[in-house]
C-alpha cells in the first residue's frame, strides 16, 4: 500500500524543542488521552440521535471537532485494537480472527514505543486485548493496569493515556434490569426495521441506552479529572467507541451499526496549527478509520511515520489528502467461520461476501447471551418476522451496497440494480485493490495458516515467494460467485498443487450445490486430502449431494487433528447438518478426552461443543471459560 508522505525536516526534532515553523507552534510536546469505551455506535446527541442522554459527549463535540465518517476497521474489539496500535490492517498482520494469538510481523512496532523514545509517559487503563502473542505485548506501556494513570509521570512530562470504560459493552444487557427501574423507557424506542417489536428486543435498546448515558457521566468524569489537574490547556482529547454495537446485527458485523463509531477530538487553542477545520464545534466528514490512529499519533509528535504502516494521518504536519475509502474485515468471531471485506466511501458501503453459504445469524454462544437475541430468534422460528427481519436467518449474497445516506439501516442492497452497476463495479475495483495491496491473510483458512507459521509471522510468510497469494485469490474470487459453468475450474483448483487453492475449489464446488453432482468423484477423493480445511469443506459438499454417511464420516475424523481450528472447522461444519446420532456423540466425548490437556485459549472446538449438546439435549456439560467480546 502506498501511504502519501514528506519529510519531516525541523520538525523531527519538536521533541527537544527545537522547532521552525509557521502559525507560531508551541515549543512543547502536546498531552495526548484517549477516552474509549466499548461497543458503542454514534448514539448520541451530537450526532442527531434525540433519544440518547449525552451531555458530556454533546458539549466535548461542541468544543472539539466531530467526525461523521469514523470508522472501526473490524466489528469487534481484539481485532480493531490489533489494527489501532500497530497502524496495519489485522487481516494484513495475520490477526484478523477473533482472540487469536499469532505473532506479529518483524517490522511492525506498537505506537507506544514510539512515543516513549521521545519521551513520553504511555500509561494505559487497563484493557489491551491487542489479538497477539502477548509475550510480544510485554513491556510497551510504563504503566498498563487498573491503576495506571497520566499523574504517576515525572514532573513536566508529556504523556499519551489511555482510559477504557466497559460500561457500554455487550455484556451490560445480558442481566435484565426491571422495566420500572430503567431511565429510557421501551415504549418509545424507535427500532431498526431488521428488528422484530418483541418486548425483549425493546428492553435491551432501552437498557443499553441506560447504558450509553452511564457511559457518557463517566466521560465527564475524565474530563474534569483533567480540568482540575491545570491540564486541559496542554491536552489534546481523544473520545471514540471500540467498534459499533451492541444490538443483533451490529457488533461482529461489517454494516454501518457494527463499524460507524462516535469520534470526537477537542484540540486546545495553543495547538491550533492542528485544527481539521478553522472554528471548533464544527463536523468533519473526512473519512477515517482505526488504521488512521497509529500514523495520527506520530504525526502529532513530529515523529516520521514508517513506511510499514498502512494508515494515513489525519492531524499534524503528515495529514494526508482526504482518502476516498475506508475499509473494513471480519474474520472467525469465537467459535463460527465467516469472512467479509467492505468498503466505504461518503455515500456507499459495498460488503464482499467470501463464506455466502453461511447464514449472517450463527449462533455464537456470547452473542445468545442477549434477551433480544434469542427473542428474535424465536420470532423468525415462529414465523412473526417480516422479509426484512428475516434476511438475518438466510444465506448471504455474494455482493452487498447500500446507500447509506438514504438507507441508514442498510436494507436495501442494491447489488443487483442496475442503476447503480458502474457504483457497484468501482467500489469491487477498490475491495480488490485493497486486499491485493496489503496482503490479505484472510484469503487462508485458519487451521492452515496455524500450522504454517510455526517458525514465522503471517505478515512476513505471505510476503515470500512460498504464497501465491495471487493466484489464491483469483481462485477465492471465482469460487465464491456460484457460477454453474465455472464447475470444470473449480475442479482443477480442488486438484492443485496448493492446498489453500484446493480449499477454495472445495468452497466453491459447495457452494454450486445440485449442480456441483459431475465433481462427486473428486470431492470424494478430496476426503483423503492432506489439508483438514479441505477435507471437511469436501465433506460438507459431499453431504449435500446425498453422500451424507461419506460426508458425516469425514467430519468427524477431523476431530481426531491435533489443531484446535481444524476441529472448530469441523464442528461449524456438524452443526449445520443437524444430525445427531450417537456416534457422533461418542465421537465428541472422544475428541474431549484425547485433547484434555490441551488448555490453550485457542480451544473454541469446546464452545461449538457445548452448543451442540445444549441444541441436542445432550446431558454432559462443557466448562469452558466464555470470555467477554
Amino acid at each position: 500500500m502506498t501511504n502519501l508522505r514528506r519529510p519531516l525536516g525541523l520538525a523531527f526534532f519538536a521533541a527537544i524543542g527545537l522547532i521552525a515553523c509557521q502559525n507560531e507552534q508551541p515549543k512543547e510536546l502536546p498531552n495526548i488521552l484517549w477516552l474509549t469505551s466499548e461497543d458503542n455506535s454514534p448514539f448520541a446527541g451530537c450526532y442527531g440521535d434525540d433519544f440518547a442522554t449525552t451531555p458530556n459527549m454533546d458539549q466535548l463535540a461542541s468544543e472539539g471537532f466531530l467526525y461523521t465518517h469514523a470508522y472501526a476497521n473490524a466489528p469487534v474489539c481484539a481485532p480493531a485494537r490489533n489494527t489501532i496500535i500497530t497502524g496495519v490492517y489485522a487481516n494484513s498482520g495475520g490477526n484478523q480472527h477473533m482472540r487469536s494469538y499469532y505473532k506479529k510481523g518483524e517490522e511492525i512496532r506498537f505506537s507506544p514505543q514510539f512515543l516513549r523514545e521521545i519521551g513520553y509517559y504511555c500509561t494505559n487503563n487497563r484493557k489491551e486485548d491487542y489479538n497477539i502473542d502477548p509475550e510480544q505485548t510485554k513491556n510497551i506501556w510504563d504503566e498498563s493496569s487498573g491503576e495506571a494513570h497520566y499523574k504517576n509521570r515525572k514532573p513536566g512530562q508529556p504523556f499519551f493515556a489511555i482510559f477504557n470504560s466497559t460500561i457500554s459493552h455487550e455484556s451490560s444487557i445480558h442481566k435484565w434490569i426491571p422495566t420500572e427501574e430503567l431511565r429510557h423507557s421501551p415504549a418509545k424506542v424507535k427500532l431498526p426495521p431488521y428488528h422484530p417489536d418483541t418486548p425483549e428486543m425493546r428492553h435491551d435498546w432501552a437498557q443499553y441506552y441506560d447504558k450509553l448515558e452511564d457511559m457518557d457521566s463517566w466521560i465527564g468524569d475524565k474530563l474534569k479529572e483533567l480540568e482540575e489537574a491545570g491540564l486541559a490547556e496542554n491536552t489534546i482529547v481523544f473520545y471514540y467507541g471500540d467498534h459499533g454495537g451492541v444490538l443483533g446485527r451490529s457488533k461482529r458485523f461489517v454494516y454501518e451499526t457494527g463499524t460507524r463509531v462516535p469520534f470526537i477530538v477537542r484540540i486546545p487553542e495553543k495547538y491550533k496549527h492542528l485544527f481539521p477545520t478553522e472554528k471548533t464545534g464544527s463536523e468533519v466528514n473526512r473519512l477515517i478509520s482505526f488504521v488512521d490512529l497509529a500514523p495520527t499519533l506520530l504525526s502529532i509528535a513530529g515523529i516520521e511515520i514508517p513506511d510499514y504502516i498502512q494508515g494515513k494521518a489525519f492531524l499534524g504536519e503528515q495529514k494526508t489528502a482526504d482518502p476516498e475509502y475506508a475499509y473494513m474485515f471480519r474474520g472467525r468471531m469465537d467459535e463460527r467461520y465467516d469472512m467479509s471485506r467492505a468498503v466505504r466511501d461518503q455515500k456507499f458501503r459495498y460488503i464482499r461476501n467470501y463464506m455466502p453459504y453461511r447464514i449472517y445469524g450463527q449462533h455464537i454462544n456470547y452473542l445468545w447471551k442477549a434477551p433480544s437475541m434469542q427473542s428474535w430468534e424465536q420470532a423468525y422460528l415462529s414465523g412473526e418476522c417480516n422479509a426484512q427481519q428475516s434476511v438475518f436467518w438466510n444465506t448471504k449474497p455474494v455482493e452487498e451496497l447500500y446507500d447509506t445516506e438514504n438507507d441508514p439501516w442498510e436494507v436495501a442492497n442494491l447489488a443487483d440494480d442496475p442503476n447503480y452497476a458502474e457504483v457497484l463495479e468501482r467500489m469491487r475495483k477498490a475491495n480488490k485493490d485493497w486486499v491485493t495491496g496489503i496482503f490479505d491473510t484472510g484469503f487462508i483458512p485458519e487451521a492452515e495458516r496455524s500450522m504454517m507459521t510455526q517458525n514465522m509471522p503471517m505478515y512476513d510468510l505471505i510476503r515470500t515467494d512460498q504464497i501465491p497469494l495471487d493466484q489464491i485469490m483469483d481462485a477465492a474470487e471465482l469460487a465464491t460467485r456460484g457460477i454453474k459453468e465455472n464447475r470444470d475450474q473449480l475442479v482443477e483448483y480442488l486438484q492443485h498443487d496448493n492446498k489453500t487453492i484446493r480449499y477454495w475449489g472445495a468452497t466453491g464446488l459447495l457452494i454450486l450445490g445440485p449442480e456441483a453432482q459431475g465433481a462427486k468423484a473428486q470431492l470424494e477423493a478430496a476426503l483423503n486430502d492432506s489439508s483438514p480445511n479441505v477435507k471437511v469443506v469436501a465433506a460438507e459438499a459431499l453431504y449435500y449431494l446425498g453422500e451424507k454417511e461419506k460426508g458425516l464420516q469425514a467430519m468427524l475424523d477431523v476431530l481426531n487433528h491435533p489443531e484446535p481450528f481444524a476441529r472448530t472447522h469441523a464442528l461449524n461444519a456438524l452443526d449445520y447438518t443437524n444430525e445427531f446420532n450417537p456416534e457422533i456423540k461418542q465421537s465428541i466425548l472422544e475428541m474431549l478426552e484425547k485433547f484434555d490437556e490441551d488448555k490453550s485459549p485457542n480451544r473454541y472446538d469446546l464452545r461449538l461443543v457445548d452448543w451442540l449438546f445444549e441444541k441436542n439435549q445432550v446431558e454432559e456439560k462443557v466448562l469452558i471459560q466464555n470470555t467477554a467480546l
